[in-house]
């Protein structure tokens, strides 16, 4: 069993910030493609941003310019630093690692942005 632990959530006001971060297994961290999710109540889970094991990014158009997503391999994290956040944003975010075709997915993190 894969375990991602997804953390830095919150409250914030529109055009704040925010760093959410999700700690993987090195062996998973290391060799596998990672991404951030989201789910709005009522809406579909949806892609954020994904990173592969060499580093290569992809992002989703309505995070482009705002949102970045890093590895830090010190700690064995994924990073989402997030600028500019919207009331749009407000979701609860989760953390992907997919394994050999299969999906392990964190908690999930939630994210308000309100004034």
């Amino acid at each position: 069993q894969v375990q991602l632990a997804e953390s830095g959530g919150g409250l914030v006001q529109p055009g704040g910030s925010l760093r959410l971060s999700c700690v993987a297994p090195g062996s998973i961290f290391s060799n596998y493609p990672m991404g951030w999710y989201r789910q709005a109540v009522g809406k579909q889970r949806e892609l954020v941003a994904f990173i592969t094991s060499g580093g290569i990014t992809n992002y989703a158009e309505a995070v482009k310019g705002r949102f970045t997503i890093s590895r830090d391999y010190t700690k064995n994290t994924v990073v989402l630093q997030m600028v500019s956040l919207k009331p749009e944003d407000t979701a609860v975010y989760y953390c992907k690692a997919e394994v050999l075709g299969y999906s392990y997915w964190g908690q999930g993190t939630p994210v308000t942005v309100s004034s």
